[in-house]
């Protein structure tokens, strides 16, 4: 197994030590642990976001994650990456921010148009059908800048929502793009904890997956850890990989790492 979903406690929203994470991976027999902490953001105002480490954490959590890199290099592999939203006018600030520390990859989490400084969350406003074709636009061009190596939780949206005809539309444009440009979508076991949990179907919903198999998507399945916990227990992953070979889908485990020069 292999996961490249994996948050630290410097989000605001995660527990556990960075090595709790890593320890609990080798226990479960992961080859390959992937850390995509929520993207710091250098804003042009004075906003402080709470759900992702402040720019002032980075460094920090770069050095933690190198050292466990080559503390446990002989039990399992580590990536450093983030996992980031599209910013229009932040993006030479991402782009030289992963050149200068040579970052493995970014995972895309659409999370918020435009900046978190002006929008709610898209798992929030998207209830709104305006928003949800904001939602749609801004992952086609977000993914049209070629940067990230899979889309997480394309289904987000549907945690504001019920399934009718819009959600159904705004999936098939989804798919339909990624399909096209061979982009990787993530079945997300955050997203499939919640539903759980609350005894609802957010996302991962099964009717989005349904059209992706149509398509034919490939499909990454991301832990989306938020605890060494959701590591350590793989009885998700499995029932996730199992469900998706039901609806015949092409599972991919390995991602394409950013290159450069």
């Amino acid at each position: 197994m292999k996961n490249f979903h994996t948050h630290t406690s410097r989000c605001m929203h995660a527990n556990g030590k960075d090595e709790e994470y890593v320890l609990a991976a080798i226990e479960a027999g992961y080859e390959v642990l992937g850390f995509s902490d929520h993207t710091p953001w250098k804003y042009d105002s004075d906003f402080v976001a709470n759900m992702r480490m402040p720019l002032s954490q980075f460094d920090d959590y770069y050095q933690s994650i190198s050292s466990l890199k080559e503390k446990y290099k002989d039990k399992i592999e580590i990536k450093i990456g983030l996992e980031c939203e599209y910013y229009p006018k932040y993006m030479d600030w991402l782009k030289s921010l992963a050149k200068e520390y040579k970052l493995d990859y970014l995972i895309f989490g659409n999370h918020y148009y435009e900046s978190d400084e002006y929008h709610m969350y898209n798992g929030a406003c998207t209830r709104d059908d305006k928003m949800l074709d904001k939602y749609v636009e801004s992952t086609m061009e977000g993914l049209d800048t070629g940067i990230y190596c899979y889309l997480a939780h394309p289904d987000l949206f549907m945690r504001a929502r019920h399934w009718d005809e819009k959600c159904e539309e705004a999936s098939h444009r989804i798919c339909a793009y990624c399909k096209e440009h061979d982009v990787l979508m993530e079945y997300n076991l955050a997203g499939l904890r919640s539903s759980i949990s609350r005894g609802v179907m957010e996302y991962p919903h099964d009717e989005f997956w349904k059209i992706a198999a149509q398509y034919g998507n490939r499909v990454i399945i991301g832990v989306d850890a938020h605890s060494p916990k959701h590591l350590r227990d793989t009885s998700l992953y499995e029932l996730s990989y199992n469900k998706l070979k039901d609806w015949k889908m092409e599972i991919v485990e390995d991602i394409d790492f950013l290159h450069y020069d």
